[in-house]
């Protein structure tokens, strides 16, 4: 009988900022990309987790709430130090800068973000393609979408639409600017487990 001991696979303790946006998605989807979920809304909740996802809705609400409670500078404090993963109205308040119109935001992901660059709600789209991650085209579901227009050098783009990156990476920073969550595709997700496992490790 072997004595090797067998490598066990971490489960990190994801969140989802549960403030709007469809974070039951999020959770769902974590869940089956192999984490621990809980849903977070106080600062404090911050302290007992290995990552955060900051979902869509609408960026000015997020502000106003995050304004409360000093949540807005803990939250700039976890994003800096722990992997985070901003989706549409997440990837704005990651953004360096915001455009149309300009917005405070954590500026801590070095890239330039339009709001609603592709049109209002009639104008959402579900659009498939080829992405740097395996497994062949990507569905990506877009929902009054912010359009990245620029990035900087440290960042890492892992698909396009019309030119424009959607999906990005900076070190323990992913953002997109689609709703992974809507889509049975968990391969997103999955990347964002393995980058949390990877920094608890």
């Amino acid at each position: 009988m072997s004595t090797t001991p067998t490598k066990t696979t971490v489960t990190p303790r994801i969140a989802v900022l549960a403030i709007q946006g469809d974070y039951d998605a999020h959770a769902a989807a974590l869940r089956d990309a192999g984490a621990e979920t809980v849903l977070v809304r106080k600062p404090e909740e911050l302290a007992t987790i290995d990552g955060l996802i900051i979902p869509g809705g609408e960026s000015t609400t997020f502000l106003k709430f995050l304004a409360r409670d000093g949540f807005l500078n803990a939250l700039q404090d976890f994003v800096r130090q722990k992997p985070t993963f901003g989706t549409c109205a997440g990837c704005i308040l990651l953004a360096k800068e915001v455009r149309n119109p300009p917005q405070e935001s954590l500026a801590v992901l070095d890239a330039t973000v339009e709001r609603n660059a592709y049109g209002r709600q009639i104008d959402s789209a579900i659009l498939e393609a080829e992405t740097g991650l395996a497994g062949g085209p990507l569905e990506m579901v877009f929902i009054r979408a912010p359009r990245i227009v620029k990035t900087g050098p440290a960042v890492e783009v892992l698909a396009l639409r019309d030119g424009f990156p959607v999906l990005i990476r900076q070190g323990h920073i992913l953002a997109a600017t689609f709703h992974p969550e809507l889509s049975s595709d968990r391969r997103v997700h999955r990347l964002f487990v393995d980058l949390v496992r990877a920094a608890r490790q």
